[in-house]
């Protein structure tokens, strides 16, 4: 696991930044993580409690999401290996978290507290900039998401995200992908159905 643990962060911060991590950059980064295996259904973080941590996925996958007065489940974020997770709200602010965190199976993480984050921030440009491109690009895609949940059909929403995003759709449950898309689960069903036959049809 720890040529795949570093592997997954290299390329992550190649991925975000650019460019790669030299050998002291990278043994000075790892050495502010700690590394947490959870079962499949364990929650990381709860809404109303502070949520100090941020986690990378080596293995497994996670959501986050909030249940509204009626019981409604509503998914923010999935996350599986080489992504980061955590209620961003409640981590930056030190108020009592909005957002659920789960595991969706056995699961290994990198976990990285907020008094390490802001270490590492402050004695490096390098970190600073990579978790301000992190939260950059996380919030650029929510406001697309937005748009795109606000102006176009439930098809087109369903077809975007497995463009997006296709390595999630055999490891994530249909029901928290209709979730994630704002529509219901009969609805997702019948639009897999609908797009099914127009591809064995051409």
């Amino acid at each position: 696991m720890e040529g795949v643990e570093e592997e997954l962060l290299r390329q992550n911060f190649l991925h975000t930044i650019g460019h790669s991590l030299t050998e002291e950059e990278y043994r000075y980064f790892r050495q502010n993580l700690f590394r947490r295996s959870f079962d499949k259904k364990s929650i990381l973080a709860e809404v109303s409690r502070e949520s100090r941590y941020v986690y990378f996925i080596l293995s497994g996958s996670a959501y986050s999401y909030y249940v509204n007065k009626s019981g409604d489940k509503h998914v923010m974020q999935f996350a599986i290996e080489g992504y980061w997770i955590s209620d961003q709200y409640s981590y930056f602010t030190g108020r009592p978290g909005i957002y659920t965190l789960e595991t969706l199976e056995p699961t290994e993480v990198l976990v990285l507290n907020r008094e390490s984050h802001d270490k590492i921030c402050q004695t490096s440009h390098l970190f600073e900039h990579f978790f301000r491109i992190l939260m950059q690009n996380a919030f650029v895609a929510l406001q697309y998401r937005l748009a795109k949940t606000n102006s176009e059909d439930a098809e087109h929403r369903y077809l975007e995200f497995t463009r997006l995003y296709p390595h999630f759709i055999n490891r994530i449950p249909q029901y928290l992908i209709a979730s994630y898309l704002g529509i219901k689960p009969q609805s997702l069903s019948r639009i897999r159905k609908k797009v099914a036959n127009k591809q064995t049809s051409v």
